[in-house]
């Protein structure tokens, strides 16, 4: 079995580890495989409620390993081939129900980019640094960057950084919207982990449904979207899990002292 992508799971939390420091976790191909077979192993795990992706080593992701491309002797069928077996996970983690965390450190390059935004919320390292590099090396975006990078900084960033060498530091990748927090390198880990375990301590099949209506919503006609939001709180309503919570926020309402203006007729 390949430990290119490293899988523990633990109460709930499935810890996805890209582990292969010494290339800077590009994706080579037997990684691309592991990434779609966990991504659907995960995704069809009932015992699974949150996931948490990050990455052994100084670097999150580089993106594709343009190493092995170049020895390989790959052709470009090849290339588009091993691009669409990673699409499968990365289509399985932004349609899934469950949301995702990310834990990010050093480079992030290229298709890591796309790696990196299959997440709903990104802590990244103050030392973290983002970069595209496609055209430097004339490629072009793949890993759903062209799709996932325009919708979290905007079209105009988005360009820029495709377009251009711009290294984004954190604190300005923080400033476009392309992370979500910034923290100390020591706590990259640790604040990962709490954000997890806040959603798995909390309605947690709420916060999946919320982050699957949000990016499905991008994608299709507002009626639909409207159909999807009343047919899945409709389901959510009926949980146990929603029925406690209700009736105990229902219960404190009416605790709630009423102010001298209420009830007031004008």
């Amino acid at each position: 079995m390949s430990d290119t992508i490293l899988l523990s799971v633990d109460d709930g939390l499935a810890r996805l580890t890209l582990n292969r420091p010494a290339a800077l976790n590009a994706m080579n191909t037997e990684m691309g495989t592991r990434w779609r077979d966990l991504a659907a192993r995960v995704s069809e795990d009932p015992a699974v409620g949150v996931v948490l992706i990050d990455a052994a080593g100084g670097a999150f992701c580089a993106g594709g390993d343009v190493v092995e491309m170049a020895t390989s002797g790959a052709t470009g069928t090849d290339v588009t081939r091993a691009a669409g077996v990673i699409h499968e996970g990365i289509l399985r983690f932004t349609r899934g129900n469950k949301p995702v965390v990310a834990a990010v450190q050093g480079a992030v390059a290229g298709g890591g980019l796309g790696l990196m935004l299959t997440a709903d919320h990104i802590v990244a390292s103050d030392t973290a640094r983002f970069v595209s590099r496609y055209a430097a090396i004339g490629l072009t975006p793949d890993l759903g960057v062209s799709t996932l990078l325009p919708r979290a900084v905007g079209e105009r960033r988005a360009l820029h950084l495709l377009l251009t060498d711009t290294t984004l530091d954190a604190a300005t990748a923080l400033d476009w919207g392309l992370v979500s927090e910034v923290v100390p390198a020591a706590e990259v880990a640790t604040r990962a982990e709490q954000v997890a375990r806040f959603w798995l301590a909390n309605a947690t099949a709420a916060f999946g449904h919320a982050r699957r209506l949000v990016r499905a919503g991008a994608d299709r006609e507002f009626a639909a979207n409207l159909a999807d939001e009343a047919a899945t709180i409709g389901g959510s309503f009926d949980t146990p899990q929603a029925r406690g919570r209700i009736a105990a926020f229902a219960a404190g309402s009416s605790r709630r002292p009423a102010r001298p203006d209420e009830g007031e007729s004008r």
